[in-house]
């Protein structure tokens, strides 16, 4: 990519990083104001798990795609609109009326997200052309990202608390606006259009079929539970399994065609993919499910406010990125066991939590066993990449990775649906009992998730060789 000579590589990078910036921020500001959300637009319980779920499942079904759109159409065409859309649905999530308006914005808000977010890796690597610069810049990008999550548990809890012409929760949305607006300028100002490939095509069928199927599933065992698994449901969920079938049936025809599907599945011949797959699956099923469990149960079950709440969190992030710097030290020499002994802290912190986190021991302990929570998973999170990729040809890079975020979105919403769905099943009554017994359960679910992880990642070789790594939580 040329770049006008008068504006500065490091210049335009700030810009870039608006883009995981703002993702990463609405996953995890959402967390600190859902028990205020749902009291407000008077959700249920399957509302408050499709807040979460559709913003992550509108992402995740067009994360590739939205890499595709970059190459067809331009990155910074497609990073402006995309910052565009961001912003509107924004807007809409903002000024939602109701729990159902809230979230069809926030799917339609993850689906923009897609577009952005993927521009930026990609606009990162044409404009860092040289090795150790890419490196550099890369950092930055994954400082960025650990510095969203904690921006936006802090920022979450305390817009929760104010009223500022419009009620807090509505600002966790609303602030997007003014970044959005900056960025579409400095976007249009500073970033250059890269070239567009000519050759080729969408595969618009599979980005159709991936969506119906993981949103018809979704929707499923989400409400469906709220409804006590109405006839309706159980026929959604089936629909939505079949669809996602033909999908992968799709997938394999478009790729022996070699006609650029969504998934090349001929990668998943590498059986170390695939296990590596299944514990990506299985880690982010239970990652965040366990990030809202512990802030719904900090604050509807200890009683605690959001503000305080989202300073709980702040251990957890601090230690996850002190774990993960360490991590990336000797990843080289222990591979797959650094990972193995960070499962091991998440399994201590678990029980712990399953132990001591009640009403006598107060938020104190919570916020003590959420930081080695933190601590285990800086040892994982940034690496999981690493280990699955270790062993597949540097042809099928670029789309190995497309599918791992794509699988990560997916896992995310799976696991809000499925564990959160246990979790909300088992409270009955607004008391400290109930929610105790309800995060208990959820542990329970994610201690049975993370086994198998622990498993999957045994099954795989010793080492990882390749200086790939996603640090985000």
């Amino acid at each position: 990519m040329s770049l006008n000579k008068q504006h500065s590589k490091w210049l335009v990078l700030p810009i870039i990083l608006t883009a995981p910036l703002l993702y990463v921020i609405d996953i995890f500001i959402i967390n600190m104001t859902i028990p205020i959300i749902k009291q407000h637009l008077n959700a249920t319980q399957s509302d408050v798990q499709l807040m979460i779920a559709g913003y992550l499942m509108g992402s995740a079904s067009f994360l590739i795609i939205g890499g595709r759109a970059g190459d067809f159409l331009g990155r910074k065409k497609i990073f402006f609109w995309g910052m565009f859309y961001f912003t509107l649905t924004s807007c809409f999530c903002g000024f939602a009326q109701s729990a159902g308006q809230l979230n069809i914005a926030r799917f339609f808000q993850g689906i923009s997200s897609a577009f952005m977010v993927t521009q930026s890796i990609a606009l990162i690597q044409e404009l860092f052309p040289k090795p150790h610069e890419r490196a550099k810049a890369i950092g930055w990008y994954g400082i960025t990202l650990s510095i969203a999550a904690i921006i936006g548990q802090i920022l979450g809890g305390y817009l929760a608390e104010i009223n500022f012409f419009v009620s807090g929760w509505r600002l966790i949305f609303l602030i997007n606006v003014p970044i959005g607006l900056i960025s579409m300028f400095a976007i249009q100002k500073y970033v250059t259009e890269t070239p567009k490939q000519k050759t080729g095509k969408f595969d618009y069928t599979g980005a159709i079929m991936l969506t119906i199927g993981l949103g018809s599933f979704i929707y499923a065992i989400t409400e469906g539970r709220e409804q006590n698994w109405p006839l309706w449901s159980l026929y959604l969920g089936i629909l939505g399994l079949v669809v996602l079938f033909l999908f992968f049936r799709h997938q394999k025809i478009q790729s022996f065609k070699n006609l650029q599907p969504l998934m090349d599945i001929r990668i998943f011949r590498y059986w170390e993919f695939t296990i590596g797959l299944l514990a990506v699956l299985f880690h982010f099923m239970f990652h965040t499910a366990y990030l809202l469990m512990s802030a719904v149960y900090l604050q509807d079950g200890l009683g605690i406010s959001a503000l305080t709440c989202g300073i709980y969190f702040i251990p957890h992030a601090l230690l996850f990125m002190i774990s993960s710097f360490i991590a990336s030290k000797m990843l080289t020499k222990f591979g797959k066991n650094i990972l193995l002994m960070g499962l091991f802290i998440i399994l201590t912190s678990f029980l712990l939590q399953i132990k001591l986190t009640d009403s006598q021991n107060g938020p104190l302990a919570s916020m003590l066993l959420i930081a080695l929570y933190g601590l285990g998973n800086g040892l994982i999170l940034p690496f999981l990449l690493n280990i699955v990729l270790d062993n597949i040809p540097t042809e099928y890079a670029g789309i190995s990775s497309g599918i791992f975020s794509t699988f990560q979105q997916i896992a995310s919403a799976l696991g809000i649906s499925i564990i959160g769905g246990i979790f909300y099943d088992t409270i009955k009554n607004n008391n400290t009992a109930t929610y105790k017994h309800a995060f208990d359960n959820g542990l329970i679910a994610g201690i049975i998730c993370l086994i198998i992880v622990a498993v999957m990642l045994c099954l795989l070789p010793k080492t990882a060789n390749k200086s790939i790594a996603i640090p985000s939580e």
